[in-house]
């Protein structure tokens, strides 16, 4: 019963009561004309495949697996990127919060230097003015956390990856590290790595983390009901393959 009123709820609420008003618009235009809207199926063909767990799934899974956690941690620091920040959400000692993905990857880095002593650099800067300084925010929660400000390096600047990448490229060189550790999302990670390495940061260890998929995929009635998050996950997915692409274009 319970998933059947999930799967209820999700067909209510966007994108699945757009995608059976469009439906239901297909219908009534084939009776009414005996004619299909060509187009109109086609947007609803892309809205649908795009909002529903299968998809996004396969998608996500794409990015996340193409990287392994390693084994065995082997590094002199650990590089965090951010992934955005609210500027004045309540904390628990000051204002703004790490969204989602940023966070989970907080906690990793936070996690390795419990066990390894290894000095944090976090990368992220204020992207909108709306929006929080990430390295900031970061730096207050570790030091919460019970961090020494001497662990704990910020670069406050950068707007973007490509920006993580070239501004982190400086500071390992001003402090001497010379075994990173890079850790972003597992669906990041693939566009991280370019980045990384046309910034001349060859050797890294790669350790994603804030995955949204599992290691084996399966498939079952919900894989394909419309949802709000599979249709953001989709999103998300084809933004990093987008700048993938561009970075690859960039390069030739």
């Amino acid at each position: 019963m319970f998933y059947i009123m999930k799967a209820i709820a999700n067909l209510i609420l966007p994108p699945g009561c757009l995608i059976i008003a469009l439906l239901m618009y297909i219908i009534l235009y084939y009776r009414k004309s005996k004619k299909s809207p060509k187009l109109i199926i086609a947007i609803f063909t892309i809205f649908y495949m795009l909002s529903i767990p299968l998809t996004s799934d396969l998608l996500m899974h794409s990015l996340e697996y193409k990287y392994q956690p390693p084994g065995k941690i082997d590094g002199d620091v650990v590089i965090v990127l951010g992934g955005g920040a609210t500027l004045t959400s309540p904390d628990f000692n000051g204002n703004g919060n790490l969204s989602g993905p940023a966070a989970n990857r907080l906690l990793t880095a936070a996690r390795i230097h419990t066990k390894t002593g290894l000095p944090i650099i976090f990368s992220g800067g204020k992207v909108f003015k709306s929006t929080g300084n990430e390295a900031e925010i970061a730096k207050r929660q570790l030091l919460d956390l019970g961090l020494s400000s001497n662990d704990v390096i910020i670069e406050n600047k950068s707007i973007n990856t490509t920006e993580n990448a070239k501004f982190t490229a400086s500071l390992l060189t001003k402090y001497k590290f010379t075994k990173p550790i890079l850790i972003t999302s597992a669906f990041h990670m693939q566009r991280a790595v370019i980045n990384f390495n046309n910034s001349g940061i060859k050797n890294f260890q790669i350790y994603p983390t804030d995955y949204s998929t599992n290691k084996k995929l399966s498939v079952n009635f919900n894989s394909f009901v419309p949802s709000s998050s599979s249709f953001n996950y989709s999103t998300v997915a084809l933004h990093e393959y987008l700048g993938i692409i561009q970075l690859l274009i960039k390069k030739k």
